[in-house]
């Protein structure tokens, strides 16, 4: 699965696709059906843990999930994965920003017409309002992500980044979103690190209702 996810990223950073034989030869062995695109390495750390901590096993269930490196570039994923390539079922997340990205390449690839919120979430494709960060930071509150932090060892850092003159005029929730991307590779640690210790009721919606998407069409 994972030879078959860089393989999808490295022909996506090419221009048109030549032959998708190298591809649908990976799929093949990995036994890919379905793709999850989303934006970055966060959305698919969230994904993941979310998905280990409902002891589902995505990779037995044929499915990948591939981060995109920027909404932008999903018309690209969509020629190699979508209806005129593997023909892979498709599902998504993104956030709100970056919408418009997605719905037009849906469009552009075939995957329907003139696509509003609710053609979207009926595709298999979620929006995060603002983004993952936003919505985590809702589903724990302020104290929740913060018991996190210290948890993690990074208490100390967040009360620096606080102390910052750019930070002081902005509220909690903006200075822990602040926080989390920050530095690289901290976006993606937290993210797993939120999913593990949200409630069970408190998952974000789009998260959420991603993997029930998934369940209900593959019978999981």
């Amino acid at each position: 699965m994972t030879r078959f996810r860089e393989a999808v990223i490295d022909e996506a950073s090419r221009g048109t696709p030549v032959s998708l034989s190298p591809l649908r030869s990976l799929a093949r062995d990995a036994g890919v059906t379905t793709a999850i695109l989303v934006e970055g390495v966060s959305d698919q750390a969230a994904l993941e843990t979310l998905a280990a901590r409902r002891a589902r096993d995505l990779e037995a269930e044929g499915v990948c999930i591939v981060p995109l490196g920027g909404a932008t570039s999903i018309r690209r994923f969509l020629e190699r994965l979508g209806p005129h390539g593997l023909d892979l079922r498709l599902l998504g997340l993104c956030d709100v920003g970056e919408e418009r990205y997605f719905r037009r390449g849906l469009e552009l690839a075939g995957v329907g017409r003139e696509l509003g919120a609710r053609d979207l979430e009926a595709l298999g494709f979620f929006v995060c309002d603002a983004d993952l960060e936003a919505e985590l930071i809702r589903a724990l509150g302020s104290d929740g992500v913060e018991r996190v932090i210290e948890a993690e060892g990074d208490l100390r850092a967040l009360r620096s980044l606080q102390r910052q003159p750019a930070q002081r005029a902005r509220t909690r929730e903006e200075q822990l979103h602040r926080f989390m991307g920050s530095i690289g590779g901290r976006k993606a640690r937290y993210a797993s690190a939120l999913i593990n210790a949200a409630e069970p009721g408190r998952i974000p919606r789009p998260l959420d209702r991603l993997l029930a998407s998934l369940r209900t069409e593959s019978g999981a």
